[in-house]
């Protein structure tokens, strides 16, 4: 259905505000996307919005009126509004000119079938949204089949995570668990635990790797517990030739997936 919002004060805009914030978006089973590039990458992933707010009264992109007419088919709401209350559903003056309303769709790990992709990226509490999100763009890029989330991690579907993402959200599997659970059912099959880690003499491009092979990255400022690396099947390490002690969580995911990915091309 098609309708319009012009007043600040309308419920449905106060709760869809809401959906910024974690413990609103968890009880609605809610997210918020923003922008056509990556509502447009959600749509080709099969996943629509269940509610389209666009500005209305601009000029309109030809892949925008192809997701409206979607959305619409498919039953959803598209309302538009002006650029003023656009702006205080997103939180931002410079806001995108569509923001869609998603259904969450976190997997449960028992749902995962490890023999769909090679590669599986696994981040131990991850606190940045930023890291989060770029963790999920490598994992598309290299083919992985998601990003297992393990411990207390920042929400995947948080507007920035989602932002950060570039679409990644709507193209990988996302799993949100405990350590003990994730490594009691990886090892009740085929899979390779590979952790980067300071405790180990291997390099990175030494090692053997093995499909489906999950690549573990730690926190941020911690890295990742003792017990947890000593679980690892192999631990690996890159070498640092300047000052800084270790990358990047997010960039050290990136450069063990496309290291991961050579070999298995090779």
């Amino acid at each position: 259905m098609r309708r319009e919002i012009t007043g600040f004060s309308n419920p449905l805009l106060k709760e869809v505000r809401g959906l910024r914030e974690k413990k609103l978006r968890k009880r609605a089973g809610l997210f918020l996307a923003e922008g056509l590039r990556i509502m447009t990458e959600a749509r080709d992933a099969g996943f629509l919005p269940e509610m389209l707010f666009r500005v209305k009264d601009r000029e309109v992109h030809a892949l925008e009126i192809a997701l409206e007419s979607a959305v619409l088919a498919a039953g959803g709401d598209v309302i538009e509004t002006s650029a003023e209350i656009m702006a205080k559903l997103s939180g931002k003056d410079n806001t995108q000119a569509i923001v869609g309303v998603y259904r969450d769709h976190a997997t449960a790990i028992e749902d995962i079938d490890r023999a769909t992709a090679p590669i599986w990226l696994v981040a131990q509490a991850m606190r940045d949204p930023g890291n989060l999100g770029t963790m999920l763009r490598t994992g598309d890029a290299v083919g992985a089949g998601g990003l297992i989330l393990i411990d207390d991690c920042t929400d995947p579907f948080s507007v920035e995570a989602v932002r950060a993402s570039m679409g990644a959200i709507f193209t990988q599997k996302v799993v949100l668990c405990r350590w003990e659970m994730f490594i009691s059912w990886l090892r009740k099959g085929e899979g390779q635990l590979v952790g980067t880690s300071l405790r180990t003499d291997i390099d990175y491009q030494a090692a053997n790797y093995a499909a489906p092979c999950f690549i573990l990255t730690g926190n941020e400022a911690q890295g990742l517990p003792a017990e947890y690396e000593d679980e690892c099947d192999l631990r690996v390490k890159m070498p640092m030739r300047g000052k800084a002690d270790s990358l990047n969580a997010a960039i050290a995911t990136a450069v063990m997936a496309y290291e991961v990915l050579n070999q298995f091309r090779r």
